[in-house]
């Protein structure tokens, strides 16, 4: 996905990855670069990332389908 006003795609810090979590399942984000969102795999939720800047409100965020391709969140402890 491209930003509207620079036409670039966005990225997102690592240890900004790191910080980050799930608003409402507190658990981990991964970065998706081609839609250029942070994904809730629990919450099945995609945040965007607009202008390099994490909009991380439940409100804002896009419902994942459960086809989309995504493995399922381990949900057990330690392997």
């Amino acid at each position: 996905m491209v930003d509207g006003r620079e036409g670039k795609k966005a990225n997102v810090d690592p240890r900004l990855l790191e910080l980050l979590a799930c608003p409402l399942t507190k658990g981990p984000l991964t970065w998706d670069p081609e839609r250029n969102e942070l994904i809730s795999r629990v919450a099945r939720l995609a945040y965007p990332v607009r202008d390099g800047i994490p909009i991380m409100l439940p409100s804002e965020a896009r419902s994942l389908p459960f086809d989309d391709g995504l493995p399922p969140p381990r949900l057990g402890g330690p392997s």
